[in-house]
């Protein structure tokens, strides 16, 4: 398994340092791969699909903007996803692709969350409880 974000490299190694991930990384960045796999969009393309329901995003979206170090449009332009490849005879072929809700088999943790009596429990702080391991109190 093999994880590719757009970031730079350095900043990606930088990250991976502080959570004492140990998986390889890739980056991305100054190719078409994430935007030929439907995972990035131009600023352009995605306020002509947010625009209408700009308003309308539950607050992790705005949280993850700023903590990342740009405006809503901005982070909306980068997406998260799931493909696999299989090289047969020198070629590469994409086998499976899948975004957005498609990803969810790999939060095992919602899973869980989902089985208990009070779920996740968001009501309308849609996802705002995930932090990294560093960012929680004493």
């Amino acid at each position: 398994m093999l994880f590719v974000s757009q970031a730079p490299l350095e900043r990606l190694q930088a990250f991976k340092r502080r959570m004492g991930w140990s998986f390889p990384w890739a980056s991305a960045a100054g190719s078409d791969f994430n935007f030929d796999l439907g995972f990035s969009s131009s600023e352009e393309q995605t306020r002509e699909w947010v625009g209408p329901m700009l308003e309308q995003l539950p607050p992790i979206a705005a949280r993850n903007a700023g903590e990342t170090g740009t405006d809503l449009v901005g982070y909306l332009t980068e997406s998260f996803g799931f493909s696999a490849f299989v090289l047969e005879g020198g070629t590469v072929y994409q086998t499976y692709s899948a975004g957005a809700r498609g990803v969810e088999f790999l939060m095992s943790y919602y899973g869980i969350l989902d089985r208990t009596p009070k779920g996740r429990n968001e009501g309308d702080a849609f996802q705002v409880w995930i932090r990294r391991h560093d960012e929680y109190g004493g």
